[in-house]
């Protein structure tokens, strides 16, 4: 009776369960096995096409990369040549952005200087990636007493400022052309690209996939380029994007201090020192050459941010 009394006052209760056909979670749930998974490339490419932020910075860099191409399309004026006649003349239909105090046309100016700043901003990118890159994977890879003596250099390297070692070396060589500037600005502008490739070099070798290749006989070299480095590249290209920008403004600075191309190279650090004494009397003479000058770096900023949205999920912004 006692236990029938407890099993009285206890609660009942009732547990109900819908039918699978009357809930849509086997739709949320279910797994497309139509299609093979997108590896890490195509996903990106995937989440890239959909980002505003990469659809508007390409758009500017390709028209960026169209003027560098064919500036002659923009304005049929030589850059070079500066009629002292015409001087600080304002804008007209013969010269749409009107002269400067030399005489040069300002819109040949500013679209000529676009084709010298890509050129030296993507050479030292190329140039920078790869030095950096060969010695960020030997180091990450090898380790021991290798990655030690690097990694010494490096920080010898990095505790140099670029612009300062660029000053240094291009008073040295004395006039400056464009493959020097490449040249002076790869040897200080690698070290950022070694450390970021060293340490994904190192994470990526602690994966399974590395002592399963070693297993299966592919040599040391083999694992380093087959293997490791397409795993560990994504980091490096997110930052070489970014650093082609960098590379155009440290080309400005140097033409703008004087020590950089020669006078004879049209440049939008030359004509942005050039502008500078009229700033008050003829402000527009520094405002097209600045702005073409900082759209074509927030563009490739703009462009490196995306892309490492897209690689990095975790660096994703929600």
């Amino acid at each position: 009776m006692a236990s029938d009394a407890r099993a009285t006052r206890r609660p009942t209760t009732q547990h109900w369960v819908a039918p699978l056909d009357e809930t849509p979670l086997q739709e949320v749930d279910a797994v497309d096995t139509s299609t093979a998974p997108r590896s890490l490339w195509a996903e990106a490419a995937h989440n890239l096409v959909r980002n505003p932020v990469f659809v508007i910075s390409a758009l500017l860099i390709a028209f960026i990369l169209f003027v560098a191409a064919f500036p002659q399309i923009f304005s049929d004026q030589d850059p070079s040549y500066g009629d002292l006649m015409n001087a600080n003349q304002p804008a007209s239909g013969e010269h749409p952005f009107g002269t400067s105090r030399q005489g040069y046309d300002i819109l040949a100016r500013t679209v000529w200087g676009t084709r010298t700043s890509v050129l030296i901003g993507f050479f030292t990118m190329i140039g920078s990636t790869l030095i950096g890159g060969v010695i960020g994977a030997l180091a990450g890879y090898l380790g021991g007493w290798f990655d030690e003596i690097v990694s010494r250099i490096t920080d010898v390297f990095f505790a140099i400022p670029m612009i300062l070692g660029a000053i240094v070396i291009a008073t040295r060589v004395g006039e400056m052309t464009i493959w020097t500037v490449v040249l002076v600005l790869s040897i200080f502008g690698w070290t950022n690209i070694a450390r970021i490739m060293r340490g994904s070099v190192i994470s990526t070798k602690s994966q399974d996939f590395v002592p399963a290749s070693t297993a299966l006989g592919a040599s040391r070299p083999a694992v380093l380029l087959r293997h490791i480095i397409p795993n560990a590249i994504a980091p490096v290209i997110v930052t070489a994007t970014v650093n082609l920008g960098v590379f155009i403004v440290a080309e400005a600075t140097l033409s703008f201090l004087g020590v950089g191309l020669p006078t004879s190279v049209v440049s939008w650090g030359r004509d942005i020192a050039a502008a500078r004494d009229a700033l008050r009397t003829q402000p527009m003479m520094l405002f097209y050459p600045s702005f073409a000058l900082a759209l074509t770096v927030l563009s490739f900023i703009m462009l490196g941010d995306a892309v490492r949205d897209a690689l990095d999920p975790k660096a994703r912004k929600r």
